[in-house]
């Protein structure tokens, strides 16, 4: 089982977005990810998205809330993922992600990116300001399978993986 955060740092109608483009292992390689990543020993969610954000992006976090929680199911692999928004930081923006650019990426132009699905779902859910969830999402192989949202499952027909 993994822990992971991810945030979505809003400025000016943007989200400040990593494309994982640096490193051809990368399960995600390609993709459009918020900022964040692994859980450290010991540390809460709050510690591990503040961790992550620093040392990928340089910046520190003065206003976030934490959003929802994703659980993603793959066969025998299931990852917790803790959702978080920003609105405010301190520091000056650097390169230091290893794992891909970082771009600040107009809100409006995001369907047109390479998503996963299943961040299509959650990405949603931050845009409608929809109060703190839980969501499950099931993959078979790359392929989005189901969505459920608190307890309930979403029609995902035309969500595209």
């Amino acid at each position: 089982m993994d822990m992971t955060t991810v945030c979505y740092i809003e400025r000016d109608g943007k989200y400040l977005m990593i494309h994982r483009n640096k490193r051809p292992d990368d399960g995600n390689a390609g993709k459009w990810l918020g900022v964040g990543g692994h859980f450290e020993p010991g540390e809460s969610p709050d510690e591990c998205v503040l961790r992550e954000v620093r040392e990928e992006t340089g910046l520190t976090l003065t206003e976030y809330a934490f959003r929802g929680v994703v659980t993603f199911v793959s066969g025998d692999w299931c990852e917790y993922m803790f959702v978080y928004t920003a609105s405010a930081f301190e520091g000056e923006l650097t390169d230091a992600c290893d794992e891909g650019d970082i771009r600040w990426v107009d809100k409006a132009s995001l369907p047109t990116l390479p998503l996963w699905a299943g961040d299509r779902v959650f990405l949603q859910l931050l845009e409608e300001d929809c109060p703190c969830f839980s969501l499950k999402l099931v993959y078979e192989g790359d392929a989005l399978a189901a969505a459920i949202l608190n307890g309930r499952a979403l029609d995902i027909r035309g969500i595209v993986s």
